[in-house]
């Protein structure tokens, strides 16, 4: 087991990366804090997990709370199935909710705890690659709206993140692929160096190497705990781990939320902020295509709806946390392993990035 720390003071906290931690429940019980616990999970996710979970929290009082599975019920009507469980079980303001799932059961459950009763015990067991290496780590937590992505939520820090790698060995090979796209997305912001060991493991990590997945988590998880540390509420270099993002949500929302899983949007919303940074003349039209292969290698869309237009962008990434004062903030890279977030670019350099020829892009880099 490796364990890395996410440091906020008072309110910091471990993240455990290892083989079959949700059997050692010696790494749960100091961070429950009454008898009750409360674990939020998914239909998908139950079958598999929830018995072994509920085995290592022998001693305490466990209410399952079961969602239906998907981006399409990260909603009001499904936040208020936690509620209700909570209540129904008679949970005081002592009890600890326990995530057990991918991003959307994370950031429900962490929303949930951060409501219930104003605020109670919160842990989160991520059990996809992209829940693993980014939505549990940091605190942030919420729902969509049909206007916009994760526009409705809270700050809300867990007091334990457990990633048991072996969870991935369920993973559907397309879900495995969304969370290499966060993966790669800390090599572009913030470790060059990482992007030259994803070239040279990126088989092995497709392949479900646990050697491999392992040393991807902890050093994705190191960048991101960095981040926090130093800028807890994306006031500053937090918004940073946003690369391709307002581009991928507005992808997500335009779609229907689950059509294109969150880690797609990101591929190609950051393969949007590469066609970007180049025309800005900040990197090669050489790195640009590197990152693009990368992202194919890892199975991941580099294209764009096509039945999407500039207009259609435009009008959903007006509504995006980045805006501020009516300006539209993007995170581009300076350099590779280098990102800024800057609304300092010329309208039509955005304009023609969003009308950009990708399917030629991708079809070069086959």
């Amino acid at each position: 087991m490796q364990t890395l720390t996410v440091d906020l003071g008072e309110r910091s906290y471990p993240i455990h990366i290892g083989e079959g931690l949700l059997d050692q429940p010696q790494l749960l019980a100091p961070h429950i804090v009454g008898r009750q616990v409360a674990i939020v999970t998914n239909e998908t996710v139950a079958p598999l997990y929830l018995e072994r979970l509920t085995r290592s929290l022998a001693s305490y009082s466990v209410v399952p709370i079961i969602l239906p599975d998907g981006e399409a019920f990260k909603n009001w009507e499904t936040l208020q199935l936690i509620f209700d469980g909570l209540l129904t079980a008679r949970h005081d303001r002592r009890t600890t909710v326990i995530a057990l799932g991918g991003g959307v059961v994370g950031d429900m459950a962490g929303f949930a705890a951060a409501c219930y009763q104003r605020g109670v015990n919160f842990i989160q067991v991520p059990t996809t690659l992209l829940s693993q290496v980014d939505s549990s780590v940091g605190g942030k937590t919420g729902i969509n709206h049909p206007l916009g992505k994760n526009m409705v939520g809270a700050f809300y820090q867990p007091q334990l993140v457990l990633i048991d790698t072996q969870t991935l060995n369920t993973l559907a090979p397309r879900e495995l692929s969304a969370g290499l796209a966060e993966v790669i997305k800390y090599g572009l912001i913030c470790d060059a160096p990482f992007l030259t060991w994803l070239e040279d493991n990126m088989d092995a990590l497709r392949g479900l190497d646990q050697v491999a997945l392992t040393a991807a988590i902890h050093r994705s998880c190191a960048a991101k705990a960095e981040v926090v540390g130093a800028d807890e509420r994306e006031s500053g270099v937090r918004a940073t781990l946003n690369l391709g993002h307002t581009f991928g949500h507005a992808i997500e929302t335009h779609m229907g939320y689950g059509v294109w899983l969150h880690g797609e949007a990101v591929a190609a919303g950051t393969v949007m902020a590469l066609e970007m940074s180049c025309r800005l003349g900040w990197i090669s039209a050489q790195e640009r295509d590197r990152g693009i292969r990368l992202f194919q290698r890892a199975g991941l869309p580099v294209v764009p709806p096509a039945e999407m237009s500039v207009s259609d962008f435009m009008q959903h990434m007006a509504v995006d946390k980045k805006v501020i004062d009516g300006r539209m903030r993007l995170v581009l890279l300076r350099h590779m392993g280098e990102a800024i977030v800057t609304d300092d670019y010329p309208q039509e350099v955005l304009q023609a990035t969003l009308g950009a020829d990708y399917r030629a892009l991708a079809q070069l880099k086959g």
